[in-house]
């Protein structure tokens, strides 16, 4: 592959992109809802659910719909209980999507800056990255209680884009579902996807990004032979 993309910094999506978490998201859902008195729903419904935060999560589990809405107290009380259950399983089935490792790896050494961006609240976050490994791999992470507004929205790209010192038409998006997708078009940013993420079953191809790579390992093909130092 021939270079496709001048940037001077990447931003890697955390759920679907770099980490399967929905083994331990599905067990902290299950056991908020047994808590409850409510049926469980299994790890094959949470992997269509996740992506949006986990207040849309947990609302889905509890309405057993993707568009779910419950009442805001009935969330609350469900919210607190299941960060309860995933802070204690944070880092137990979770693991390493194939090439991540090695893609960060070579990222790094072309010396292009890295930071994380996830939907996933910060209190979770650093703390996964760190037991799965790859934390030291990033300059800083965005979850989805520090910007303004979750992605899609712009916001957390917009600011960690000011916290690379790039600007957002330089600043390089990997990600796994529309929703990054969203959230680059609305930031400016090119947006690369890969195809085995949480995009709520439908082929992230369809919502056209810029391009889409089996594994995150294949990224250094699409850039250029080392980062082209900020401005």
């Amino acid at each position: 592959m021939s270079a496709l993309f001048q940037v001077d910094a990447i931003v890697c999506d955390l759920d679907g992109t770099l980490v399967d978490s929905v083994p331990d998201l599905a067990a902290a859902v299950d056991a908020t809802l047994v808590e409850l008195e409510i049926e469980p729903v299994g790890e094959a419904r949470v992997r269509e659910w996740v992506g949006n935060g986990t207040a849309r999560l947990v609302g889905r589990a509890l309405t057993g719909r993707i568009d779910g809405v419950p009442p805001q107290a009935e969330l609350a009380v469900a919210l607190e209980r299941f960060h309860f259950h995933y802070g204690a399983m944070l880092c137990v089935g979770s693991r390493l999507y194939e090439g991540v490792r090695d893609g960060l790896a070579a990222l790094a050494e072309l010396d292009y800056p890295l930071a994380c961006v996830t939907n996933k609240p910060d209190a979770f976050a650093w703390p996964l990255l760190q037991r799965l490994g790859i934390a030291d791999y990033f300059e800083t992470v965005v979850g989805g209680n520090t910007a303004p507004a979750m992605k899609p929205a712009p916001d957390a790209l917009l600011m960690l884009a000011e916290r690379l010192h790039v600007r957002p038409a330089r600043l390089l998006l990997v990600g796994d579902s529309v929703t990054d997708v969203g959230a680059a078009r609305a930031a400016g940013c090119p947006v690369v996807c890969v195809p085995y993420g949480y995009n709520h079953g439908d082929d992230i191809r369809d919502a056209n990004p810029d391009a889409v790579i089996e594994f995150l390992a294949e990224l250094p093909d699409l850039l250029p032979a080392e980062a082209l130092r900020r401005a």
